[in-house]
């Protein structure tokens, strides 16, 4: 008759090793839970190749998540990380601002307005240069969109040649500031 239940009074300590159990006989249905932990692994692994479908949900991990940038993001999940500035081609029209964008504005043909992104948020960043260095005579006019520049409901003219600066957006009430000075 073959021995089907073993009772753990019936067995020593360290008793049983991977050598004495053949491949498939013990499945997680047969492991309560809480009760295999790093100290009764030979090394404190598991590999990936003896979990049943290779994977293990984040709800069993200590840690199932990440924070990137201030938000949580699930293992396994995906998030855009901003690198800085995104350059965008030479711009040589009135055109309107992107968050996160820097612009080579060239006023050789005539003035421009660069018109400062709708619903900003804290931190949200707008660079400009005067890449034609012609500012001085075609001005470049920051268009507010509603919001204050440097704590003034009035749009800002730029008029100095060869000028570049980036605005970051801090509040309703101071609007969007100059980063650099």
């Amino acid at each position: 008759m073959a021995l089907t239940k073993v009772t753990t009074s019936g067995l020593a300590d360290d008793s049983i090793t991977s050598a004495k159990v053949a491949n498939g006989v013990i499945s997680a249905a047969d492991v309560a839970d809480g009760t295999l932990t790093n100290a009764k692994l030979a090394d404190g692994t598991i590999e990936n190749g003896k979990i049943a479908d290779g994977t293990i949900a984040n709800a069993k991990l200590v840690n199932s998540s990440v924070t990137v940038n201030g938000s949580s993001v699930s293992l396994g999940g995906s998030v855009d990380i901003s690198a800085g500035t995104s350059w965008q081609t030479e711009k040589t029209t009135s055109f309107t601002a992107v968050a996160g964008e820097g612009y080579f504005v060239n006023t050789t043909s005539g003035a421009i307005t660069v018109t400062l992104p709708a619903s900003p948020s804290l931190g949200d960043e707008v660079s400009i240069i005067d890449a034609s260095g012609t500012a001085d005579t075609n001005n470049i006019t920051i268009g507010r969109n509603s919001e204050n520049i440097q704590g003034t409901a009035a749009d800002l003219t730029i008029s100095t040649e060869r000028a570049g600066f980036t605005l970051v957006y801090f509040n309703s009430t101071q609007g969007w500031l100059l980063k650099d000075k």
